[in-house]
């Protein structure tokens, strides 16, 4: 499954101690995540919601070495310390949740992550919700509007940069009977750890995945990098986009709207090349979130 999680991955929370790291260590938890760690300079010995504290992710690590994933939530300004700290003690997934982290932080963070042939997810991924397990503060602890296929069933993967946005159409698929094998919010910042492009081949090498939802926005490339990865990769399964940012595109150009790589520039990143790009590749394009469920019911059978 995409980003290797199941029920049984284990995760730490790096500021854990923090309100918002408090609420995501609550709602992973009623996800069926394995919580077994917080990591919160000066806090060590301390407990939240059940999960012991400890002073750094290397001490985290030696009373629960079978921990792989580290989900941050701290500062912008101190995302790519942590992270960096995660990845140098063997944590093999980040997940970034803070939004504008600084650029050269994102760009330095994804050199590493190669380095030491680790994956990061965000900034500003709102993280992930599959079965028996969830990452991050997708869904809200609200896990009723997600709905998760039986064994060795079928469903749809959705991707999403935007957190919202995957909440919302995760509970219309939920509405129309539509299973989910995955949804995720990739993040919206201008540099960001994990792409469209990059889940297309776990997704294609997943049985239980029939068909692709994404939900893009405007600004940035990753939709159009999406239909370049389209064309040249075998790819077999139905995708189903829908591209926000109608209104946003009245205003002028450069304004940054939503999200910090929600910027257009010119005739890069607008509404429509992301629309072209996509049609000429196959996709089959949704003009509002509810006709997401009709363009499904169409390509695939469930």
């Amino acid at each position: 499954m995409l980003f290797s999680l199941s029920i049984q991955t284990k995760y730490l929370i790096q500021g854990i101690t923090g309100k918002e790291g408090r609420r995501a260590a609550t709602w992973m938890q009623l996800g069926g995540a394995q919580v077994l760690a917080g990591v919160s300079p000066g806090h060590g010995g301390e407990v939240v919601e059940g999960v012991p504290v400890y002073d750094s992710v290397a001490e985290a690590l030696q009373a629960h070495p079978d921990t792989t994933v580290s989900s941050i939530y701290v500062p912008p300004k101190f995302v790519k310390v942590a992270a960096t700290e995660a990845v140098k003690a063997g944590i093999s997934l980040i997940h970034i949740i803070a939004e504008q982290v600084p650029t050269r932080d994102s760009v330095d963070l994804l050199e590493l992550v190669k380095q030491k042939n680790a994956r990061m997810l965000g900034p500003s991924s709102v993280g992930v919700v599959t079965t028996g397990t969830a990452l991050g503060s997708l869904g809200g602890g609200v896990f009723e509007n997600f709905l998760f296929p039986k064994a060795n069933s079928p469903g749809v993967a959705l991707i999403s940069k935007s957190g919202g946005m995957a909440n919302t159409v995760a509970s219309l698929l939920t509405a129309a009977q539509i299973p989910q094998t995955i949804v995720a919010g990739i993040g919206g910042d201008r540099v960001i750890g994990t792409t469209f492009a990059d889940v297309l081949p776990e997704l294609e090498a997943d049985v239980q995945t029939k068909a692709l939802v994404i939900i893009g926005e405007i600004g940035g490339s990753a939709e159009e990098d999406l239909a370049t990865a389209l064309k040249s990769r075998h790819f077999t399964k139905p995708v189903i986009a829908y591209i926000s940012g109608i209104f946003a595109e009245t205003l002028p150009k450069g304004i940054a709207f939503g999200h910090a790589g929600a910027i257009v520039d010119a005739q890069f990143g607008t509404r429509k090349s992301k629309i072209d790009a996509l049609s000429a590749v196959g996709v089959h394009l949704a003009q509002n979130p509810e006709e997401i469920v009709k363009q499904l019911k169409k390509v695939v059978q469930l």
